[in-house]
């Protein structure tokens, strides 16, 4: 009895789902997993409700679009009311991509892409996949509202771009400046927060985020809306410009090269590099070599290790670097990891990043004014 005792509790996971098919698909691969259970599937936000008030899960998968009340508007309510840790189960279509986006705005820590068609197939094929973001969420830091979402924004749709406090500008500075970000797991907010307080004038940003194809282009065109530089997926080839941030389409890793003066984009194919494609490893390496010096890099909340190699690389290159602290963190492993290599300069809530690197920025910028 004793030794029974000592056992982990396994993770209680409540699927939301409106298809049968899918909801037996999932209960069935959360069962074969030796440390989580399905407790419970419901068929709508209002079953689920229920279910949740019974048994008290540890983990709700939810649907994106179902009946009676849509998955944007029940996670709303949720993550007001009662938050807790949700995995968002998304179709690969442009609307699930922007319904997916406002999830991860509204807390939901993760999502989980299924097909269109063959979804038996596909989801069985996805299976570790889907465990092994359940098993981060049940661990992941969650963020509260700070307040309801807008009455103006109808449930499901993208958010209204809202005015924001004007951002200091960085003045003259040298076009050999680079910005690069490495991201994963909560990843999607904490980069918006750091581009959104970035001046019109701020240096180029390169970003890795760890997203399926189909949703960066989504992903790169909310965030365009809502800052004051350019966001756009990158593009093989063309020239990185400052003012402008490019991020990793899906599937593709993203890299830098130099062309004579420029610097250029280098989106390429090929194997997962740390099970990840696109990789911040390969991001990160390619600044190292390239730009040496003339780079500044950010790893931001994520699972795992990917990136943190190549940070150090950076740092020994010469970059000046900073990691995102635990506490701001939906999950401490990117960060924790490059901290570990000895790859970061500073440490610094979410908050704090953009004023100090736009604080570095002004100094080195200062610098280089006076050396002329």
């Amino acid at each position: 009895m004793a030794a029974r005792d000592t056992q982990p509790a396994k993770t209680r996971v409540v699927v939301v789902d409106d298809s049968a098919l899918v909801r037996s698909l999932l209960t069935e691969i959360i069962n074969r997993q030796p440390d989580m259970v399905c407790v419970g599937a419901a068929s709508d936000p209002y079953v689920a409700r229920e279910m949740i008030r019974t048994e008290n899960p540890d983990v709700i998968t939810l649907d994106v679009e179902m009946p009676r009340m849509d998955g944007i508007d029940f996670l709303s309510r949720l993550m007001r009311l009662r938050p807790m840790p949700v995995v968002m189960v998304s179709t690969l279509t442009e609307r699930g991509a922007e319904v997916t986006l406002r999830a991860l705005e509204l807390g939901a820590v993760d999502f989980v892409a299924k097909p269109k068609i063959g979804i038996a197939d596909g989801l069985r094929l996805l299976a570790q996949d889907i465990t092994e973001k359940v098993r981060i969420a049940s661990k992941a830091r969650l963020r509260r509202l700070a307040a309801p979402p807008p009455a103006a924004d109808a449930p499901g749709e993208p958010s209204v771009a809202r005015p924001s406090p004007p951002v200091p500008s960085i003045g003259r500075l040298s076009t050999e400046k680079i910005i690069f970000i490495g991201a994963s797991t909560g990843g999607t907010e904490a980069t918006k927060e750091v581009l959104a307080n970035l001046p019109p004038d701020s240096p180029a940003v390169v970003i890795t985020q760890h997203m399926p194809p189909g949703f960066t282009r989504s992903y790169a065109a909310r965030l365009d809306s809502l800052c004051k530089i350019r966001v756009a997926e990158a593009k093989d080839g063309e020239r990185i410009l400052p003012g402008h941030a490019y991020i990793a389409p899906g599937g593709f890793h993203l890299s830098v090269e130099r062309s004579g003066a420029n610097y250029i984009a280098r989106v390429q194919d090929g194997e997962p590099v740390n099970r990840h494609k696109p990789s911040v490893e390969v991001l990160f390496k390619s600044a190292a070599r390239v730009v040496g010096p003339n780079a500044l890099a950010l790893m931001l909340t994520g699972m795992g290790a990917d990136g943190a190699k190549a940070m150090k690389e950076m740092r020994d290159a010469g970059s000046y670097n900073y990691a995102q602290d635990e506490a701001s963190c939906v999950v401490f492993g990117m960060p924790r990891e490059a901290i570990a290599a000895g790859a970061a300069h500073e440490v610094l809530p979410l908050g704090q990043i953009a004023p100090k690197l736009i604080e570095r920025l002004k100094s080195t910028a200062g610098l280089s004014i006076n050396r002329v």
